[in-house]
């Protein structure tokens, strides 16, 4: 065993003395956040943005004022689904977040960026600093529930923002796919390893249901989503379908105005955290 340096980010020894980092960014100082939850998937495409923006809405609904704090750096949509292309503004105190028709605050490169097609062509570390940046420098100013639209997998991003920011819950996104029981897994043992509860699971395009008859369409395959929510010990599983009328909301910039229940259960059980 080498001599003791009483730097124990450099070391890898388990000693009684052994002191754990807090890598925590500290918050603005203007700034008030009550509860934060990251959205998280372990592969991309499967609506994490969606999600996000859904829970946000519920929030606010309910009567919490509600945040996105968008860390999918290098593939933001969070300002595209609510209409939002102003540009964030500042002072010599901080940055001010844009807002959304009901009152959302809203942070993501894309409210920075001169174009919105701008590529964000940067390495790791500058993309990490970034999201960090999005918790210090801006002013997040009386917000009840603040969701973070992670980026896919369990890559820099996503631990940056887990060792940065106070996470209060995970929310897991995922699809029906034969792949589902592995890609949770992941999701779910990175949040167990950062010591941080999966509060609930949501399975998007689970089903199509047809406008004539009613009836549901696995068009994905059929679902596993329950069996692997309890492999996992996850109580809360959501599903939500495949609709047409939901997509063409996001693409019009008008996700507040969307109409179902299927998040419900999932927003109860943020708000009584």
């Amino acid at each position: 065993m080498s001599e003791c340096t009483h730097d124990c980010s450099t070391c890898t020894e388990n000693c009684s003395e052994r002191q754990e980092t807090d890598f925590r960014a500290k918050p603005h100082p203007l700034s008030s956040v009550k509860k934060v939850i990251a959205v998280l998937s372990g592969k991309g495409g499967v609506g994490k943005s969606l999600v996000t923006s859904l829970l946000a809405v519920n929030a606010m609904r309910s009567g919490d004022h509600a945040a996105i704090l968008d860390a999918d750096i290098t593939g933001p949509s969070i300002p595209n689904a609510f209409g939002v292309h102003e540009k964030a503004t500042g002072n010599d105190l901080g940055i001010f977040p844009s807002r959304s028709k009901l009152g959302i605050d809203l942070m993501s490169i894309n409210l920075l960026l001169e174009h919105e097609t701008d590529p964000v062509i940067w390495r790791g570390p500058i993309v990490a600093g970034t999201v960090k940046q999005f918790w210090s420098d801006v002013i997040w100013k009386d917000v009840d529930i603040m969701f973070i639209d992670m980026p896919p997998g369990t890559g820099d991003v996503p631990l940056t923002v887990f060792q940065s920011l106070p996470i209060d819950g995970v929310v897991v996104v995922t699809s029906p796919q034969e792949l589902v029981g592995m890609v949770v897994q992941k999701a779910v043992n990175m949040a167990n390893m950062m010591h941080i509860p999966v509060l609930g699971v949501v399975e998007n395009y689970s089903y199509f249901e047809c406008p004539d008859c009613g009836r549901r369409h696995n068009l994905f395959g059929d679902s596993h989503i329950e069996k692997v929510a309890a492999e996992n010990g996850i109580e809360t599983v959501c599903r939500i379908p495949v609709n047409p009328k939901l997509a063409a909301a996001c693409d019009a910039g008008l996700i507040e105005l969307y109409e179902g229940d299927w998040l419900d259960e999932l927003t109860k059980k943020i708000e009584a955290l």
